[in-house]
């Protein structure tokens, strides 16, 4: 009989964007089992609340039967310790997010060596995404729509036409 196996895909997801999406369909094809774990990060100032970034989640990964989305507000490997899961996922885009994503698992494996991170690229078409660059070009009305899903597209230009006080 196989062990099941679980990963915890965790970040901001402010908001989700089809990177974020590719990977978390390739971790679920990978592992019986995912959480995708929206941090509610207090030094940041997300655009939508945590309870938003959920919902988004939850409706575009509806269709992924192994996937949930929960929300942790800790470390991320006591997080994974509480669910008893020793695999954090980490997207990485570029080159540019190496330093970065190297340091955090380094400072996992130092502070729960039975953790591992495994790193997955999304597709080359959605590589180069982010969620601050897709707010930054948002912002100034471009066309974002083959950077999110719809449901996401929708309410970002809501959200941001609000911000700058505009008729949707």
């Amino acid at each position: 009989m196989s062990k099941k196996q679980a990963a915890i895909y965790p970040g901001s997801f402010d908001p989700v964007t089809n990177g974020h999406l590719d990977v978390i369909k390739r971790a679920a094809r990978i592992f019986d089992h995912v959480i995708v774990a929206v941090a509610n990060n207090t030094s940041k100032r997300p655009l939508f609340s945590i309870e938003e970034r959920v919902n988004l989640l939850k409706d575009v990964t509806k269709g992924l039967k192994n996937v949930k989305v929960e929300t942790f507000n800790a470390l991320i490997i006591e997080y994974a310790k509480l669910k008893n899961i020793n695999v954090l996922i980490r997207g990485m885009r570029m080159t540019s997010d190496f330093d970065y994503e190297f340091q955090i698992a380094l400072t996992n494996r130092r502070l729960a060596e039975d953790i591992e991170t495994i790193f997955l690229m999304p597709s080359e078409h959605v590589a180069f995404v982010s969620s601050s660059l897709l707010k930054e070009i948002a912002s100034l009305d471009a066309d974002i729509s083959s950077f999110v899903p719809k449901v996401v597209e929708r309410q970002l230009k809501e959200r941001l036409c609000h911000v700058k006080n505009c008729r949707a």
